[in-house]
């Protein structure tokens, strides 16, 4: 999954969705992590980073992932194609 091209992310963490006209607010790491997303680096990048940065375990770092990628999935934020959807299956 990615994050939609036309989201915007101010430096204060305001995410705006032209699309819908919703806005959101984050902290700072998850302005990191939809940073990179629209980069376009991958879930082992973002980790990665995340580990080596922040105090955090990698069991709990990849929970908190996987919960923000729902919920900006959920807040349509996220565009979701077809290889993602097939590892679901």
């Amino acid at each position: 999954m990615n994050i939609k091209k036309n989201i915007a992310l101010s430096d204060t963490g305001f995410v705006f969705n032209p699309s819908s006209g919703d806005s959101f607010s984050t902290n700072p790491i998850g302005m990191e992590i939809i940073k990179m997303l629209k980069e376009g680096k991958s879930n082992e990048d973002i980790k990665s980073h995340v580990l080596k940065t922040y105090m955090t375990d990698e069991v709990s770092f990849e929970k908190d992932l996987y919960d923000f990628m729902n919920m900006l999935t959920k807040m349509n934020l996220m565009d979701v194609d077809q290889k993602d959807e097939t590892k679901k299956n």
